[in-house]
């Protein structure tokens, strides 16, 4: 059996690890990049559909085709951080089952009901933008994940045919250590959990 990780590396993926607002300027190569997705992958999701998506941003170029679609406040971090990936989920993600989950032929399912293949495609796409994050700390990054965008606009601008969607956005780094303000609060078992 797998023996539980060490309390440092926990700390590295969870207790220790922030949302990074700054970033060092040393740029993230392509070989990063081939690593992060090389453990994301390996997270699990329903019928091996594998929805999520991942456009990286590194150019000045393609981060100012993003500009005008973030908030103002995540306008200049973002345009400062080495690294930025819109998290998307494919609509037609099912195309691939016949190859990724060939115990049976699972496309037909989704075919017929686009109200289910959205749901399963966002669920198990929202599953892999979260291992994108823990395999970026893994790899010694700091991330910083963001809702504060006009979705419409990332959409129109990077998937205009329609068959990606924004997930969410993350600025990849190494991380300034910062502390504008203390760590917030996480919620208590009791609020947050039951076992029956």
């Amino acid at each position: 059996m797998p023996a539980p990780l060490p309390p440092a590396t926990l700390d590295q993926l969870f207790r220790h690890a922030r949302t990074a607002h700054a970033f060092y300027p040393e740029p993230i190569d392509d070989d990063i990049i081939h690593q992060l997705y090389d453990l994301l992958k390996w997270g699990p999701t329903a019928f091996n559909a594998q929805p999520g998506r991942y456009v990286f941003l590194r150019s000045l170029a393609a981060k100012a085709r993003l500009g005008p679609a973030l908030s103002s406040g995540n306008r200049d971090k973002t345009m400062a951080a080495p690294l930025t990936v819109i998290v998307a989920w494919d609509t037609r993600f099912h195309e691939h089952l016949p190859a990724q989950f060939p115990s049976y032929d699972a496309r037909p399912l989704f075919e017929a009901n686009p109200a289910l293949a959205d749901e399963t495609a966002v669920r198990n796409g929202s599953l892999q933008g979260a291992y994108l994050i823990l395999a970026a700390r893994a790899l010694g990054l700091d991330v910083g994940p963001m809702s504060g965008f006009n979705p419409d606009k990332v959409n129109a601008e990077f998937f205009p045919d329609g068959r990606l969607r924004v997930n969410f956005i993350a600025n990849l780094g190494y991380g300034i250590p910062e502390s504008p303000h203390p760590r917030g609060p996480r919620l208590d078992p009791e609020i947050a959990v039951q076992i029956l």
